[in-house]
């Protein structure tokens, strides 16, 4: 399918020529685009390819992307093209400073799925403590029905109760994830550069070394940077209890896969469950796929209905506020 959807609107004065570029991942059908439609014509494309990107981008006022990379020569070759807006938080996709020499304000997406994301860290380590794929699936197989007890379990279950969560990174989703850790009766370490007032009060401060060695689990929650590439690296990794799990729902790169890979195959750590990989989609060469212990997830943790309604919304209203005079969450300006 090349366009899913053409608006209908028509032109009106000051109405701005919309082109949204991957628009399935955001709205695969169970939400809509009448916030944009309201605010100039619009043309939604499921996906777009590099090569598609060009074609496709002539003549744009603005163009809305998730994931198709807008490069300078995209914006070099726009002549009308005055905002660029992304449906995410991360904005490696956009050339900023080519956008911020012709003035192009570049708006991005924070806070949107802060509690999605944090329960889809607690969805994998619940896995791992219950092990609930393996315990389905042998039920599925029969284990359950010819079991001579009312009850089996294939693996030790563990209580989080008086565990230790690290979290790197005590932002939006950090906090939430800290609070669900708390309900469960967890104690709650974290390491960020900035220690935010805001934290919760059950939260102790730590060195960021002392997070990935002291705790039960380490989820990852910190923006990625030049200095936070490939920080979970073989160093690191060495530093955590061989009962340890592992947690990653930010950023693939993030982490070491390689590494990471080779500690879990040799069991010197429990596990791991990370919901993106340093490439998206991943070739099955990747090594976490099959890694013993290790769960991956599709890169669904922002995905719930919820968060991408507000996610839509948010993006609406970035525009809104453009076109009103006023610039909000622009990252490059």
């Amino acid at each position: 399918m090349v366009a899913s959807y053409v608006s209908n609107g028509f032109q009106k004065a000051g109405f701005m020529k919309i082109v949204v570029l991957d628009g399935y991942a955001l709205n695969p059908g169970d939400l809509n685009w009448e916030g944009f439609e309201s605010l100039g014509d619009v043309t939604v494309y499921d996906r777009s390819s590099a090569e598609e990107v060009v074609e496709r981008s002539k003549g744009a006022d603005a163009l809305i992307t998730n994931k198709a990379l807008v490069s300078k020569e995209i914006i070099d070759s726009i002549e009308n093209l005055k905002y660029i807006g992304v449906l995410a938080t991360g904005v490696n996709i956009v050339d900023l400073n080519a956008a911020a020499a012709r003035n192009i304000p570049v708006c991005n997406i924070a806070g949107y799925g802060p509690y999605s994301v944090a329960q889809m860290v607690f969805a994998h380590i619940l896995n791992h403590t219950h092990h609930l794929a393996e315990h389905v699936a042998d039920v599925q197989a029969g284990g359950w029905t010819k079991c001579p007890d009312f009850c089996y379990w294939l693996y030790p279950l563990v209580e989080l109760k008086d565990l230790t969560l690290g979290i790197v990174g005590l932002g939006m989703i950090g906090q939430a994830s800290a609070r669900i850790a708390h309900g469960f009766g967890m104690e709650v370490i974290a390491y960020d550069q900035y220690q935010s007032p805001q934290a919760p009060e059950f939260v102790t401060w730590k060195s960021l070394e002392e997070v990935f060695a002291e705790s039960d689990f380490v989820t990852l929650h910190c923006p990625l940077t030049d200095e936070t590439e490939k920080l979970v690296n073989e160093e690191r990794i060495r530093l955590m209890k061989p009962t340890a799990f592992l947690v990653n729902t930010a950023r693939g790169p993030l982490v070491d896969e390689a590494a990471l890979a080779t500690a879990l195959n040799e069991g010197r750590i429990a596990g791991a469950g990370v919901d993106v990989l340093f490439e998206e989609p991943p070739s099955m060469d990747n090594p976490l796929i099959g890694a013993n212990n290790c769960s991956v997830t599709p890169h669904i943790s922002w995905a719930t209905r919820s968060a991408r309604s507000r996610l839509m919304g948010m993006a609406v209203n970035n525009m809104k506020a453009f076109l009103a005079g006023s610039v909000t969450n622009c990252v490059n300006l």
